[in-house]
């Protein structure tokens, strides 16, 4: 297995990024399956229940562009520990909002450092790992989102059978502080990455390379010859994130409104979907490197495009929409895995951190829109409807992004343009 052969720093660096988006995952995962109980117990729309979600994923990019900015400057390291505290204790407080004005604020804050978590962790796990397993290592990270949303699954079912949903929600946000202990923990025995350190030892035997590269960390990602690469990316991570984002947030309210399934049977809907995606990461990851980013890229676009015009729009039974959630999730979530090394390779190390940290957050900016737009059109039509458009829609402009984008695997990873 590839793993053998990593060293030890290595792995250490892996299990803290793995861990660190496992929590993520689970802290914002946690707020989809409460949706339904808050639009009982509060009478929020489906309209306001989008626009919190909105609100956090538009604050996650501002997050994740600016902790690839910091992470420049800083350090890998230092700015990952601040963003995974950062986002924990907003989840926790969560759990103590009254009203939906109160949970709309908290969780617009937790999404600057929920934004931000990604944009470090995945950079400095692919600056640590070597480029023949870059692609694996970067997927098995991505697999970890899955492993949180499993828990969060399961804990949605543990906690709502044995305490009312009244009460059950607030306990639901409350529990996604304990996991950043651990991973704090972890992440004291992270070293910093040696792209980072080769960098920074560079500046301090030359202050003017520090200057030069703190100014082009904001502008140079927009200016030729990175500017193509920096539209083109951006779209790309638009499309999967939009598709994504639209499927996620509202399949649990699809599921008990429309399918109209118990909490038994959404949970174990959803869990069949969460295998699934655990597969498609670790599936991803090896195709990355094996196929190359840009064919991996096409290949689960294409797929995830008909899985889910069948699973929503063609008539099947509850049997078969269950069986039919292994695959959706296997390419929803799948295509993800080679976005890391992706955006790694495009970027040379003194602006890595400020284009991979744009390029993954603005699609979630633009991605942020797509649940509060299926929650005013489903207003109108069936929450089927609504997800199955915006998702095909999400999945051809990933297609289209990838074709245009140059392959990158197995690339080393320059210092400076």
């Amino acid at each position: 297995m590839w793993l053998r052969e990593t060293s030890s720093r290595e792995r250490r660096t892996l299990l803290a990024g793995f861990l660190g988006y496992g929590v993520d995952g689970f802290d914002f995962m946690a707020y989809t399956f409460v949706i339904p109980t808050l639009i009982v117990e509060w009478g929020m729309s489906r309209s306001e229940a989008g626009y919190i979600a909105t609100g956090a994923l538009l604050t996650s990019a501002i997050g994740g562009w600016a902790a690839g900015v910091l992470a420049d400057r800083f350090g890998r390291v230092r700015i990952l520990q601040l963003t995974v505290l950062w986002f924990t204790v907003f989840t926790f407080l969560s759990g103590f909002t009254h009203s939906y004005s109160q949970l709309l604020i908290a969780r617009t804050l937790q999404g600057f450092g929920f934004g931000g978590e990604w944009s470090v962790g995945s950079l400095l796990v692919a600056e640590t790992i070597d480029a023949r397993h870059r692609g694996k290592a970067a997927g098995l990270v991505q697999s970890s989102w899955a492993v949180g949303w499993a828990l969060a699954a399961l804990a949605f079912w543990a906690v709502y059978a044995v305490v009312p949903p009244a009460l059950g929600w607030r306990i639901l946000f409350w529990l996604g502080l304990l996991p950043a202990l651990l991973v704090l923990y972890v992440r004291r025995h992270v070293e910093e990455s040696p792209a980072y350190l080769s960098l920074a030892a560079a500046a301090m035997t030359d202050g003017q390379l520090r200057s030069a590269a703190e100014a082009r960390g904001f502008l140079s990602i927009f200016r030729p010859p990175l500017l193509g690469t920096t539209l083109l990316a951006s779209l790309l991570s638009c499309g999967m994130l939009c598709a994504y984002y639209s499927v996620t947030t509202w399949l649990p309210t699809y599921l008990r409104e429309e399918r109209h399934l118990s909490v038994t049977g959404t949970a174990t809907y959803l869990l069949v979907l969460i295998v699934g995606s655990f597969a498609g990461y670790l599936s991803s990851a090896w195709a990355s490197d094996a196929l190359g980013r840009r064919r991996c890229f096409m290949l689960f676009a294409l797929c995830g495009m008909l899985l889910i015009v069948v699973y929503m729009r063609i008539p099947i039974t509850d049997a078969e929409a269950l069986l039919l959630g292994f695959p959706l999730g296997f390419f929803l979530s799948g295509i993800f895995s080679g976005m890391g090394a992706l955006l790694a390779e495009s970027y040379p190390t003194d602006v890595r951190g400020s284009g991979q940290g744009f390029c993954y957050n603005i699609g979630r900016a633009l991605g942020a829109a797509c649940p509060a737009l299926i929650g005013v059109w489903s207003a109108h039509t069936s929450l089927a409807v609504a997800i199955s458009a915006v998702t095909a829609a999400s999945y051809v402009l990933v297609i289209v992004a990838a074709w245009a984008l140059p392959e990158t695997r197995g690339r080393l990873l320059l210092a400076t343009v």
